[in-house]
């Protein structure tokens, strides 16, 4: 899916650089992801109970989530406890028959599939109110690790009313 819509932007955008080509291949499959991502969780998390914790919704996402993607769940999860999750999938589906003669070069191919996956949990964990980034990264193929921050909205601060001050008559 990566190449193909590779393929595709190139015959878009001639005149885009390599490196701001790849950027904007990124940035579209993540885009769609997004939207998968949203529409599964919406479509799978409408039947349980609300989450009470962000907590509970990333055990969700490495269980049932991952479950209904990949057939599988994460093999791994950590977190500090502060908003940071780190999600380790040994074995991650996409990566299974991907091979190279050069191992250097087999992870730099492995890193434009992970950003639809990235997409996909950014999108989930949006429809259940969960605001996050998502980075992945695999440094042993077939292993894919994903690191989960959430974002904490910055409340408004309170504005003081002026007060309006009647004409003096």
């Amino acid at each position: 899916m990566a190449e193909r819509l590779a393929e595709e932007l190139s015959g878009m955008e001639g005149n885009l650089d390599e490196e701001e080509h790849r950027e904007a291949t990124f940035y579209r499959l993540e885009a769609l992801g997004f939207r998968v991502g949203q529409g599964l969780a919406e479509r799978f998390s409408r039947d349980r109970p609300r989450f009470t914790d962000n907590l509970d919704v990333i055990k969700f996402l490495c269980k049932d989530f991952w479950t209904i993607l990949f057939r599988k769940q994460i093999d791994n999860l950590k977190t500090n406890h502060r908003g940071v999750y780190v999600l380790t999938d040994n074995t991650f589906r996409p990566l299974i028959r991907m091979s190279m003669s050069n191992r250097n070069e087999a992870i730099a191919k492995a890193q434009s599939y992970l950003w639809f996956p990235c997409g996909i949990i950014r999108g989930g964990l949006a429809s259940m109110g969960i605001n996050a980034t998502v980075q992945a990264e695999s440094s042993d193929l077939p292993s894919a690790t994903f690191q989960i921050k959430t974002v904490q909205m910055a409340q408004p601060s309170p504005q003081p009313q002026q007060q309006l001050q009647q004409p003096r008559s």
